[in-house]
C-alpha cells in the first residue's frame, strides 16, 4: 500500500453532497480526498440562480460550489477534478479507487456521491437553452416565470404535480405528453385537469427549441398526424424521469430497480465502510439542501466508523 496515496476517506463525486462530506471530514482532521469526474460542483453549477438556500438570499450555483470547494480545501481536503474512476474495490477494510491515469488511491471509508442527471429529450436546441428558458426543477426556477406562459413536458406524477405547483407563478401552463393518457396517480390527473390555468397537448412531443438569447418557441409534433406546430413560450420544464450516475457501481453496492443506491438512515450502503449521499441515493426530493443534509449525515457516520476502526487497531497493537 502506497502511504502517499492512502486516505482516511475518499469521496467519489464533487457536488454539494460530496463537498459537504469533505468539509465535515477534513474539519474533523481526517485525511480526505474528493474525486470529481468534472469541475467540482455537480449539477449545482448549471443553476443560474439559487434563491432558496437558507441563509443566502441569492447566489449562482457556480458561486456556491466555489465557496464549498474553498471551504473544503481550507480544512485540508484534497480535491481532484476531471478524474474518471475506472476501477473500484469496496470490499474489505482497505478500499481502493483507480483512476483513468492509472493512479490508485486507498482508504478506510468511501462515500459515494456521484449525483445524477434529469432525463433529457435529446432534441436540437435543448443543450443551448438549458438554464436559458429550459429547466428541470420547478422548485429551483418556478419563481423566474412569474406572469409568463410555460410548457411542461411529461405525463407522470412529477410532471402533473409540478405543473400544478407552477400555476402559482405562470399565467398559463401547457402540458405536452406523448401518449393519449397519463401515467400518474388519479389524484394528480384530476388536480391538473381541474386547474383552469393548465392546458393539454396530448400524443405530441417537442422536437426542437428556438430563440435568440433565451428560449422563445418550440416545435411540437403531433405523433399521430406528424403535423408540427410552432409554439410560442417563455419557458419549458422537462419532467420525464431522473437518471442516477451509478453505471460504474453495478454489482458493487445494493441498488433498486432505478439504479439508485440503497442506504439506511446513516447513509450506510450494503457494504461496511461505504456510504452514499445526494441525488444518487433512493430518495423523493432532490435539492441542494437535501444533498447537503445527506453529505453531513454520511460524513458524521463515516467519521464514527473510522474512529472505531482506529480504536480497534490500537487495542490490537497494545494487546500484542
Amino acid at each position: 500500500m502506497n502511504t502517499n496515496n492512502h486516505f482516511d476517506a475518499i469521496i467519489i463525486g464533487g457536488g454539494p453532497a460530496g463537498m459537504t462530506a469533505g468539509i465535515y471530514l477534513s474539519r474533523a482532521r481526517l485525511n480526505t480526498l474528493i474525486i470529481s469526474d468534472g469541475v467540482p460542483g455537480g449539477q449545482m453549477i448549471l443553476t443560474h440562480e439559487i434563491a432558496n438556500y437558507p441563509g443566502v438570499e441569492s447566489i449562482s450555483g457556480y458561486q456556491l460550489s466555489n465557496i464549498m470547494k474553498k471551504q473544503a480545501k481550507s480544512f485540508g481536503c484534497t480535491i481532484k477534478g476531471n478524474s474518471q474512476v475506472t476501477d473500484l474495490q469496496l470490499e474489505g477494510e482497505i478500499k481502493s479507487v483507480t483512476l483513468s491515469d492509472g493512479t490508485t488511491y486507498t482508504s478506510n471509508v468511501i462515500i459515494l456521491t456521484p449525483g445524477g442527471r434529469s432525463r433529457t429529450l435529446n432534441v436540437p436546441g435543448e443543450a443551448v437553452f438549458k438554464g436559458q428558458g429550459i429547466s428541470y426543477c420547478a422548485t429551483c426556477d418556478g419563481d423566474f416565470f412569474t406572469g409568463k406562459e410555460i410548457v411542461v413536458v411529461g405525463g407522470g406524477n412529477s410532471a402533473l404535480e409540478e405543473a400544478v405547483s407552477l400555476t402559482k407563478y405562470a399565467t398559463k401552463v401547457t402540458i405536452v405528453h406523448q401518449f393519449d393518457h397519463f401515467q400518474a396517480f388519479e389524484y394528480a390527473v384530476e388536480e391538473a385537469k381541474a386547474n383552469p390555468k393548465i392546458h393539454f397537448i396530448m400524443e405530441s412531443t417537442i422536437t426542437g427549441f428556438h430563440g435568440n438569447e433565451k428560449l422563445e418557441r418550440v416545435d411540437i409534433k403531433n405523433l399521430k398526424t406528424g403535423e408540427v406546430q410552432n409554439f410560442l413560450t417563455d419557458g419549458v420544464f422537462i419532467f420525464i424521469g431522473y437518471v442516477p450516475n451509478t453505471e460504474f457501481l453495478r454489482g458493487k453496492v445494493e441498488m433498486n430497480q432505478w439504479n439508485e443506491i440503497v442506504v439506511n438512515s446513516d447513509m450506510a450502503t450494503s457494504i461496511p465502510g461505504v456510504y452514499a449521499a445526494g441525488d444518487s441515493i433512493v430518495k423523493r426530493y432532490r435539492q441542494v439542501t437535501t444533498a447537503v443534509g445527506d453529505g453531513t449525515i454520511a460524513a458524521l457516520a463515516a467519521s464514527g466508523y473510522i474512529h472505531q476502526l482506529k480504536s480497534r487497531h490500537l487495542h490490537e497493537t497494545l494487546a500484542h
